[in-house]
């Protein structure tokens, strides 16, 4: 036998938790705006790594503009470090070149380890597939060996 309370008590439930989801969907808001309200209105600023040094005695001229901005608006994969890098010439302080060089030492050293990092992901990618094919050959002969009997 079922209570006259019944359909009173589930909506009392239903009102219960739209009240409680609308509480949660006001505070997230509100941290949205606040978090939109705290953004800097400028761009942020490009770390000094990012920078490329011209030497001084080289000028920059139209031709060089034009063929920057060309070559920053092509979508290109994402590059670790710029190729000016390796183009520059070593600046003539041999503090400033040490830097340099230890800067560059530390670059060839986590690409090595990445490549390393990327031929063991290609290996166990190879494992996984050659183990799902023997996995899928199984369920196979499985699903054969049920068919016939």
């Amino acid at each position: 036998m079922t209570s006259s309370y019944q359909p009173e008590n589930s909506k009392l439930l239903w009102v219960i938790m739209s009240g409680i989801s609308l509480v949660v969907v006001l505070f997230f808001a509100v941290q949205w705006f606040i978090a939109q309200k705290n953004q800097p209105l400028t761009p942020p600023k490009t770390p000094v790594a990012a920078k490329t040094v011209t030497p001084v005695n080289e000028k920059i001229t139209p031709e060089t503009e034009m063929a920057a901005t060309a070559a920053s608006e092509v979508a290109a994969p994402i590059k670790l470090i710029d190729d000016s890098i390796v183009k520059d010439a070593l600046p003539a302080n041999d503090s400033l070149a040490k830097e340099e060089i230890a800067k560059l030492d530390d670059i060839h050293k986590q690409l090595k380890d990445q490549q390393q990092d990327l031929k063991q992901q290609h290996t166990d990618v190879d494992t996984l597939l050659q183990l799902k094919e023997e996995q899928i050959k199984l369920l196979e002969s499985q699903l054969t060996a049920q068919n016939h009997s």
